[in-house]
C-alpha cells in the first residue's frame, strides 16, 4: 500500500466537489487513527509511482511511526529490521548531542561573547570574535616557533652540543664587525633591571627573546642532524604561511555568510523575524540577550534603509554640493596623514641617533612609539568627526573610517621600518664609509636584527601599557563623573561608546607589529597571546562598566569580512619586511644564526647541497620548467572551472531567491483566502435562518480561489518554469 493511499485512509477527501483538486480547498476532518491498518510486509507493485512522502508531517501519529512510514516508503525496509536501526540512530544522535554539548564548554569565551552580543549588538560582538581568532592564531604560532626553534636551541645549549658552522668568507677583513658583547656587568642598580625589562636591553637583549642569542650551529651525530639556521628561517616562513591559510579559511566562512544574507538588508527582515530565533534557548537571561541582539540588527537595517531613501531624494544641486564637500574633506584628511608620517620619520631618526642609559634615554627609545600611538589616537578621532560631515550610511562610515585608520596605522609602521632600514643600510649605499667593511652601519647597529626586534617589542609593550592606563585613568573616572554629576556638560558628554572601528584597527596594528618582528623576536607571538587575553578582559570590563550601547550601529556580516581583509593587508606588509630582510640586507657578523652568510637566504641552497642525489634531482625538477609550466596550465584550468562553478552557483542563488519571492506571494494569497473563508464561516454561524445560502459563499470562494490559482504551490503539479 502506498503512502498516498495510506493518507487517503487517514484523511479522506471532503464530500463537496473540488474543481481542480487543489490542496487549498481541502479540509482535514478529525478521524480515528486507531482503526487504520497498514500492510508493512507486502508493498504493491506500483509503489514507485509516488516518490514524495507528501503530508507526512501532518499525520496524527507519533514520531517513531512517522519515521517507520518514511523508511518503508523510501527504502522498502520492514519495520522489524528498521526498528533496530532507528534505536541505533537515536543512540548515536544522543551521543553526538552530548559530545557537542561537552565540546561547547571548550570554546574560548563562548558565554561571555554571547552576552556581549545580546547587550551591545552584533557589531561589538564581531570585535570580540575577531579578538578570539587572533588569540588562537598567536597561540598556535607560538607552539610552532617553540617546537622547532626555541626548545631545540635550549636543549642543545644545555647539553653543549653546539657545533659552529665554518665561515665561507675571510674574517680577517671584518674583525671589527665581530665585536658584540651585550652581556650586562655584575653590579647593577635595581631600577636598571626595570629599564631593561621595559626597553628590551641589558639582560633582555642577550636572551632567547631576541635574534642575537641564537647560534649558527648544526647538530650531527648517530644519524641525527638538526640545522638551527635552516630551522629558524623555515619556521618563520611556515609561520607566515600558516597565518595566511587561517585567514583565508576564516574569510571563506565569513564570505559564505555575506553571500547567504545578500550583503545587505534585502530580505533580511523576514529572515530575522521568521528564522532568526533560536527555539532551543532556555531561561529568561538567554532569551533577553537574543531579543536584544535581534533588535540591534533590525535597528541597523532600518537605519540603512532610511539613509538610502534620503540619498535618493536629493536634488542634482544637493548631490553636487555633497560630493564637492566630500572631496574637500578627503584632502584635509590626506594632509593630516601626510604630516603624521613626516613626524614619525623625524622622531625615529632622532631616537636612533641619541644614546643615553638613564630614564631620559628610555624616553628617547620610546619616542617613536609615543609619536605613533599619539597620532593613531588623534588623527582617527579627527577623521571620525570629519566623516560625520560626509553623510554616509553607518556601514559605509565604519568602512571609510577603517580604511583611513588602516592606511594611517599600517603606513606609519611602514615609515618606521623604512627609516630603520634607511639607517641600517646607509640609505642603500653599501660603499658609504659608515657601512664599510660590514655592509651595514656597524657603529650604530652592532646587531641590527636585535635592534629591529627591540623596536617591535617596545611597540607591543607600549600599546598594552597605554590600553591599561586609558582604562584606569580615563574610562573609569569618566564613568564616575557622569554617574555622580548632574551638570549639563557631563550629561552632554555622557558615557563613552564602544567604537568598533578604532578597536579593531588597534588589534590589526598589534598583530602587524608582531608579524613584522617575529623574525627578529621569536617569542613575540607568545607575548602577543598574553596581551590579547588581557585585552579581552579589560575590554569586557570597560564595555559593561563604562560604556553605553552605540547610537549608530552597523551590520556585522560585511564588517567581519572587511576586518579580515584589513588583517590580510597587514600580513602583506609584514611579508614584504620579511622578504626584504632575508634577501637583501647583510646579516650581522657578531650575532644570530646567519652571522657567517652574506644573506639569510643562503642557508637554503647550502642545505640543499647536503641532500642526497635523488632529493636534489627531485627539488630541481620541481623548480624547472618541465614542472612549472604544466602546473601553471593546470592552475589556469582549475581557475576557469572554479569561475564557471561560481557563475552557475550565482545563477542558482538568483533562481532560488526568485522562487522564494513567489512562494511568499503564494503564502500571502493563501492567508487572504483563509481569512475570507473564516469570515464567511463566522457569518454563516450568526445567520442560521437562511439554510438555502449555505453552500453559496463556499462555492463562490472556491471559484474565486481557482481563478487566481498558482500552480507553483501545488505539489501534485509540475512547477512552472522561472
Amino acid at each position: 500500500m502506498e503512502l498516498r493511499e495510506f493518507n487517503n485512509q487517514v484523511h479522506p477527501h471532503p464530500d463537496y466537489p473540488s474543481p481542480h483538486g487543489s490542496l487549498r480547498l481541502r479540509t482535514v476532518p478529525v478521524q480515528d487513527t486507531s482503526a487504520v491498518q497498514f500492510n508493512w510486509v507486502s508493498p504493491p507493485e506500483d509503489a514507485e509511482d509516488s516518490n514524495e512522502p507528501r503530508n507526512l508531517r501532518e499525520l496524527p501519529l507519533h514520531m517513531g511511526l512517522k519515521k517507520a512510514v518514511w523508511q518503508v516508503h523510501q527504502m522498502r525496509v520492514p519495520v522489524t529490521s528498521s526498528s533496530w536501526n532507528i534505536k541505533q540512530s537515536q543512540t548515536f544522535r544522543r551521543f553526538c548531542e552530548v559530545a557537542k554539548d561537552i565540546l561547547s564548554y571548550l570554546v574560548l569565551w563562548k558565554r561571555g561573547i554571547q552576552r556581549i552580543g545580546g547587550h551591545f549588538g552584533g557589531g561589538v560582538q564581531s570585535y570580540f570574535l575577531f579578538l578570539r581568532f587572533l588569540v588562537i592564531l598567536n597561540f598556535l604560532s607560538s607552539l610552532l616557533i617553540g617546537a622547532f626553534v626555541l626548545i631545540p636551541s635550549i636543549v642543545f645549549r644545555s647539553m653543549n652540543l653546539n657545533s659552529t658552522i665554518a665561515s665561507p668568507v675571510n674574517l680577517t677583513d671584518v674583525e671589527i664587525c665581530l665585536q658584540y658583547d651585550p652581556k650586562p656587568g655584575a653590579l647593577l642598580v635595581f631600577y636598571t633591571y626595570i629599564l631593561d625589562l621595559v626597553s628590551g636591553t641589558g639582560f633582555m637583549e642577550y636572551s632567547y627573546l631576541f635574534y642575537g642569542y641564537y647560534n649558527n650551529s648544526v647538530i650531527e651525530g648517530n644519524g641525527f642532524s638538526y640545522n638551527i639556521p635552516l630551522a629558524y628561517l623555515l619556521t618563520a616562513a611556515f609561520y607566515f604561511l600558516f597565518c595566511l591559510i587561517c585567514m583565508i579559511i576564516r574569510m571563506g566562512d565569513t564570505a559564505r555568510v555575506v553571500v547567504v544574507t545578500g550583503g545587505g538588508a534585502v530580505g533580511g527582515y523576514s529572515m530575522l523575524v521568521f528564522t532568526g530565533w533560536d527555539h532551543g534557548l532556555q531561561g529568561d537571561r538567554t532569551t533577553k540577550l537574543k531579543q536584544n541582539n535581534l533588535r540591534h540588527r533590525l535597528q541597523v537595517d532600518l537605519e540603512e534603509e532610511r539613509l538610502k531613501k534620503k540619498a535618493a531624494s536629493l536634488t542634482l544641486g544637493q548631490t553636487v554640493s555633497l560630493y564637492a564637500l566630500r572631496v574637500f574633506l578627503n584632502l584635509v584628511v590626506s594632509v593630516l596623514i601626510g604630516a603624521t608620517f613626516y613626524g614619525i620619520a623625524q622622531a625615529t631618526q632622532f631616537s636612533q641617533s641619541m644614546k643615553k642609559s638613564d630614564f631620559t634615554g628610555l624616553l628617547l627609545q620610546y619616542l617613536p612609539s609615543m609619536v605613533i600611538t599619539a597620532s593613531n589616537f588623534v588623527v582617527p578621532l579627527l577623521c571620525d568627526k570629519i566623516a560625520l560631515l560626509e553623510k554616509y550610511s553607518p556601514s559605509t562610515t565604519v568602512i571609510l573610517a577603517l580604511l583611513r585608520a588602516v592606511f594611517l596605522r599600517l603606513v606609519s609602521l611602514g615609515v618606521l621600518l623604512y627609516t630603520l632600514w634607511d639607517q641600517i643600510t646607509c640609505k642603500g649605499e653599501i660603499s658609504n664609509e659608515n657601512c664599510n667593511p660590514c655592509n651595514y652601519y656597524y657603529d650604530q647597529y652592532k646587531c641590527w636584527e636585535t635592534r629591529v626586534g627591540q623596536e617591535m617589542y617596545k611597540l607591543t609593550l607600549f600599546d598594552f601599557l597605554i590600553t591599561i592606563a586609558t582604562l584606569i585613568l580615563v574610562e573609569f573616572p569618566r564613568r564616575i563623573v557622569v554617574d555622580h554629576c548632574s551638570c549639563k556638560l557631563t550629561q552632554w558628554v555622557g558615557r563613552q561608546e564602544f567604537l568598533v572601528a578604532p578597536n579593531v584597527l588597534a588589534l590589526v596594528y598589534s598583530q602587524t607589529v608582531v608579524w613584522a618582528g617575529a623574525l627578529f623576536c621569536p617569542l613575540l607571538p607568545f607575548i602577543n597571546t598574553i596581551k590579547f587575553i588581557l585585552f579581552y578582559y579589560c575590554k569586557k570590563i570597560t564595555l559593561f562598566q563604562n560604556c553605553q550601547p552605540a547610537t549608530r550601529n552597523f551590520r556585522s556580516t560585511t564588517s567581519n569580512f572587511f576586518f579580515l581583509l584589513v588583517l590580510l593587508f597587514g600580513w602583506m606588509l609584514s611579508s614584504m619586511v620579511l622578504l626584504y630582510s632575508v634577501a637583501k640586507i647583510h646579516p650581522s657578523y657578531g650575532c644570530g644564526p646567519f652571522r657567517m652568510n652574506s644573506a639569510m637566504w643562503e642557508v637554503v641552497p647550502g642545505a640543499v647541497k647536503m641532500l642526497s642525489h635523488t632529493s636534489k634531482e627531485f627539488l630541481f625538477y620541481i623548480g624547472s620548467q618541465k614542472f612549472s609550466i604544466p602546473l601553471f596550465i593546470f592552475c589556469c584550468v582549475l581557475l576557469c572551472y572554479v569561475n564557471a562553478l561560481t557563475s552557475v552557483h550565482g545563477k542558482s542563488v538568483t533562481l532560488l531567491k526568485s522562487q522564494c519571492k513567489l512562494e511568499q506571494r503564494d503564502k500571502q494569497f493563501l492567508i487572504r483566502q483563509i481569512e475570507e473563508l473564516n469570515a464567511t464561516v463566522q457569518k454563516e454561524q450568526h445567520e442560521p435562518q437562511q439554510p438555502q445560502r449555505e453552500s453559496k459563499p463556499l462555492y463562490h470562494t472556491a471559484t474565486q480561489m481557482n481563478q487566481h490559482y498558482n500552480y507553483a504551490c501545488d505539489p501534485d503539479e509540475d512547477p512552472r518554469p522561472y
